[in-house]
């Protein structure tokens, strides 16, 4: 690129806080402590939620983001935060994805996160949550790149006139460039995609 003279478009958007800290976030621990790597696939997963703009008003994502193959293994989009909306991702990761027993999920301090409700989901997923520290954006760090690829790469490239257009283009984002043709630095220029055939292929030779 700097041979070429191009430079990357990093548009610096207003940021919508959506992270609180109540007495129950105080009691989960951070059991990732920026270590974004697995053994395997489903072993450690990182979400979050972020928003998108459509002329119709704000649409949030929230997202389950697989630390072995980087791939999103669940999201889901809805005009509210409400917990109902980090439940959708996590359970249609579960449903599309075979998780480990005792699998780590890691988010932000988010109240809906740090909620008991969402505490009691993923107790009956047989998941083990994990946040990270209050205002830390670098405890979350691999699924704040995966906001920005998207972000850059789509969203702050088009306009929604309504939140189902903003949906189904974010979906196809997900589902087909960012899984299958995007090569990620840290996969060492794989797909997510190459990197869980390769360990599915390895796991049938075994």
């Amino acid at each position: 690129m700097r041979e070429l003279g191009l430079e990357p478009c990093q548009l610096r958007p207003w940021r919508h806080c959506l992270t609180e800290q109540d007495g129950h976030a105080g009691l989960i621990l951070d059991l990732v402590n920026r270590d974004f790597t697995a053994d395997a696939p489903g072993q450690k997963m990182v979400g979050e939620i972020t928003y998108i703009s459509t002329w119709e008003g704000w649409i949030y994502l929230a997202t389950v983001i697989d630390c072995h193959t980087k791939a999103v293994i669940g999201w889901a989009m809805a005009d509210n935060y409400k917990t109902s909306l980090i439940e959708a991702a996590i359970e249609m990761a579960a449903r599309n994805h075979r998780l480990a027993d005792y699998a780590i999920f890691h988010s932000d301090r988010g109240s809906n996160y740090a909620s008991t409700q969402f505490a009691k989901t993923l107790k009956r997923m047989t998941l083990r949550q994990s946040v990270s520290r209050t205002g830390i954006c670098y405890d979350n760090a691999m699924v704040e790149s995966f906001f920005a690829a998207l972000k850059n790469e789509r969203v702050h490239r088009t306009q929604y006139p309504t939140r189902e257009h903003a949906r189904r283009d974010v979906a196809r984002y997900i589902e087909f460039r960012y899984k299958s043709i995007r090569r990620h630095s840290r996969l060492d220029y794989r797909t997510p995609q190459q990197v869980h055939d390769e360990y599915m292929n390895r796991q049938l030779a075994a």
